[in-house]
């Protein structure tokens, strides 16, 4: 599988005692790639299914939707008219959306797999991950532990509220947030006890290959002896953000899911825009379109090891082979800040197109969709935006900038 992106452009983004065998790697082309990967594979998600949406937009700027567009040359719209595709991941699970969703698509059946009883993550304390886990893991009968930087809020509310419905909750001084490893492991072998074990993903999916993992008889049945090895706590840490090689399955499933003729396609040329925290969904649109900076070294590195593959395209094998255009917002500002105007913004395309976007993320990816739609030329590569959702964390954010979001209820001067 192969969707086709300019070379300069694969995604534009803004700024987190197992049997071994040893098995020569093969070198895979882009279908093997794929395949390999996967194939015979349990998933969160029952479908890797998005709805696809087109969004018009003309001087002002006026947004108009189009939620049934058709693919392909009858689509085009003429040049006054720009447009560019939303990917609504926004709406795959009511509090499990976006990225989240698709990070944790391939992560959630290897811990029933491994009969994990336990999850030790961390994140900010409006963090979408930790809720997403919290909510995954209670709907799996895992117990979820989630470290969360800094103090408890007055009022718990969004991500946070999510977090601390669904999962136990311990608030961490930044001091020791800062060393999150030291801080993950100290906090998963008091979790484990003496009787319990620790392990952490490169221990589980470096087992065996993706394909050899899935297939294997056993698979079954070790679900089935879950319940006997109950007593036995087994605690499994999953990284800030989930920002670990596994997660890029998912996404790489989403791009496999675009690609089929009758939606995007493999022929035409596309630049897929995302916003990025930790950048595990970048490198995945990445490593899945061309078949893939620190963060993007170290997720390709231990996919190939974990995974056990190499590629046939020997630019993707090279430790600085960058794919993804990492792209500084139009404002820059201190991570997680909102600046005057991008809630009355985000206002705004709500109205006009029922789609929500927050100032802190998906607004950035937004406005890079626009302005890069309206630059292109006629026959151009058309863009895609990735909504990576966020959708309760405006809550959290409301209760941090009041001033902005008070002057929403003053309502406009007529």
């Amino acid at each position: 599988m192969r969707l086709r992106l300019p070379s300069t452009s694969a995604a534009m983004i803004h700024s987190n005692s197992l049997h071994k065998r040893i098995v020569s790697k093969p070198e895979l082309g882009n279908e093997e790639f794929t395949q390999k990967v996967l194939n015979n594979r349990r998933w969160t998600l029952p479908s890797p299914e998005a709805k696809i949406h087109q969004l018009i937009h003309t001087q002002g700027p006026t947004f108009l939707l189009n939620t049934h567009p058709s693919f392909g040359d009858a689509n085009r719209v003429n040049e006054q008219r720009k447009y560019f595709y939303v990917v609504r991941d926004d709406l795959l699970h009511p509090l499990v959306n976006g990225n989240k969703a698709r990070k944790l698509d391939g992560l959630l059946p290897l811990l029933q797999h491994y009969s994990v009883t336990d999850v030790v993550t961390c994140g900010g304390c409006q963090s979408a991950h930790t809720a997403a886990i919290a909510v995954l893991c209670a709907e799996r009968g895992i117990v979820s532990h989630l470290l969360l930087r800094g103090e408890q809020p007055e009022i718990l509310t969004g991500y946070n509220l999510m977090s601390t419905m669904y999962g136990n909750v311990t608030y961490v001084p930044r001091t020791v947030y800062a060393n999150r490893e030291e801080m993950l492991k100290s906090y998963a072998e008091s979790v484990a006890g003496n009787d319990g074990s620790v392990l952490w993903f490169g221990d589980i999916v470096q087992a065996s290959s993706a394909t050899e993992l899935f297939t294997d008889p056993n698979f079954m049945q070790m679900d089935v002896s879950r319940s006997e090895e109950n007593h036995l706590r087994k605690i499994l840490v999953v990284n800030e953000g989930a920002g670990d090689s596994v997660a890029l399955l998912g996404v790489i499933r989403l791009v496999q899911y675009l690609s089929q003729n009758h939606l995007l396609g493999k022929q035409r040329l596309m630049k897929f825009v995302v916003d990025a925290g930790t950048g595990t969904t970048a490198i995945g649109l990445g490593l899945a379109a061309r078949c893939l900076g620190k963060q993007e070294e170290r997720l390709l590195s231990e996919f190939k090891k974990h995974f056990n593959i190499e590629f046939i395209d020997h630019n993707v094998n090279r430790e600085d082979a960058g794919i993804v255009n990492w792209v500084e917002r139009g404002r820059p500002r201190k991570f997680g800040n909102v600046l005057e105007g991008e809630v009355e913004a985000c206002q705004q395309i709500a109205q006009q197109t029922g789609i929500l976007v927050d100032p802190v993320y998906t607004l950035a990816a937004w406005e890079t969709a626009m302005l890069l739609s309206s630059n292109e030329a006629e026959g151009g590569p058309e863009v895609v935006l990735l909504h990576t959702g966020g959708t309760l964390g405006m809550f959290g954010l409301a209760q941090r900038y009041k001033k902005y979001f008070g002057m929403l209820k003053k309502g406009h001067s007529h």
